[in-house]
């Protein structure tokens, strides 16, 4: 009998060509079904004939595969089956790391650009028809630009600002060597030196109580003066109230957020009302970029191929570091 990969279909936009791939790579010396299923119509005899789920399928359904050896994810987090109790000890939990740098970084790129040519204000005094200069800006070329989290996307983003000129300082959570489009690379334990350095901080970090709240008043006020900073990883990391009284004060000069705690954000949350903030809902890394899509077709494609012929995955998350 073969084993049953379920595949959902929740917000997973395959065409009949990668549904076909997928078929191809699914052909090995372990016979396995492929079953697209949407994830509300998942039984519990579903969930417990299941040998690998791929895509999404919720934590509390997951949690009733005793018999999962595999799960793919189509995200690059994985906090929410990290957690104990959702996978057996034994599964492979895999992500799609890889898939979201191009529009992703892009969407940094486009967010730092927008702050610091002060766009949000002239698109605030446009809808009021005011004619009204807003100061002062930065170049990218010649500014210090600090980069919290240098995975794949982190490390996207500090390529393309290194090429435009800015002196990029990586920040990430463990040694490793520095390349070579960094000035400078630091641990996240010395986060406090870099800091006062930074004209930009662009943050693309993980979640987890290590990163919670890890920008926050203390942290807000070692920023230089009339910095910049950018949020794509988990809005968690930034503690929110912090941030607007550090906008107050007009320390921080603006902020460009892709992410925020809670999401979606409140209607009466402050943040909305600032004219140098820019909020987009959490979309950076969707699959408006039609190429962000296939890429995590071709990680579960890959992956699917390893799975059939007994070989190492790719893309393994560490589910006690939750990356």
């Amino acid at each position: 009998m073969a084993d049953k990969i379920y595949i959902s279909t929740r917000i997973f936009p395959v065409s009949e060509e990668q549904k076909a791939y997928l078929d191809e790579c699914s052909k090995g010396p372990r016979e396995v079904e492929l079953i697209w299923r949407a994830p509300e119509e998942m039984t519990e005899e579903d969930y417990a004939s299941a040998s690998a789920l791929m895509n999404f399928f919720p934590p509390q359904g997951v949690s009733k595969a005793a018999n999962l050896e595999w799960m793919q994810l189509a995200s690059a987090g994985a906090d929410a089956f990290c957690k104990e109790g959702i996978l057996p000890e034994s599964c492979v939990l895999t992500n799609s790391s890889g898939a979201f740098s191009l529009s992703v970084g892009e969407h940094m790129l486009a967010m730092t650009l927008t702050m610091i040519r002060n766009f949000p204000q002239y698109k605030a005094n446009q809808a009021t028809h005011t004619w009204q200069d807003e100061g002062r800006i930065i170049s990218i070329e010649g500014s210090t630009v600090a980069v919290l989290g240098m995975g794949d996307i982190g490390s996207f983003y500090a390529r393309k600002m290194n090429a435009l000129g800015a002196r990029v300082i990586g920040v990430r959570r463990h040694e490793c060597p520095k390349p070579e489009y960094l000035e400078e690379q630091v641990t996240l334990d010395r986060l406090d030196e870099i800091l006062p350095k930074a004209d930009i901080v662009a943050m693309v970090l993980p979640g987890g109580e290590e990163t919670r709240h890890l920008i926050n008043d203390r942290t807000l006020a070692l920023m230089k003066e009339n910095s910049y900073i950018l949020n794509v990883g988990r809005g968690s990391s930034i503690d929110q109230a912090a941030l607007c009284r550090a906008l107050d004060s007009g320390h921080i000069r603006g902020a460009a957020l892709d992410v925020t705690d809670p999401e979606p954000l409140p209607k009466d949350d402050p943040l909305w009302d600032y004219k140098n903030v820019l909020i987009t809902p959490h979309v950076a890394g969707w699959w408006h970029l039609r190429e962000t899509f296939n890429r995590v077709v071709r990680i579960f494609g890959t992956n699917l191929k390893h799975f059939v012929h007994g070989e190492k995955m790719e893309n393994v998350v560490n589910r006690n570091l939750g990356y």
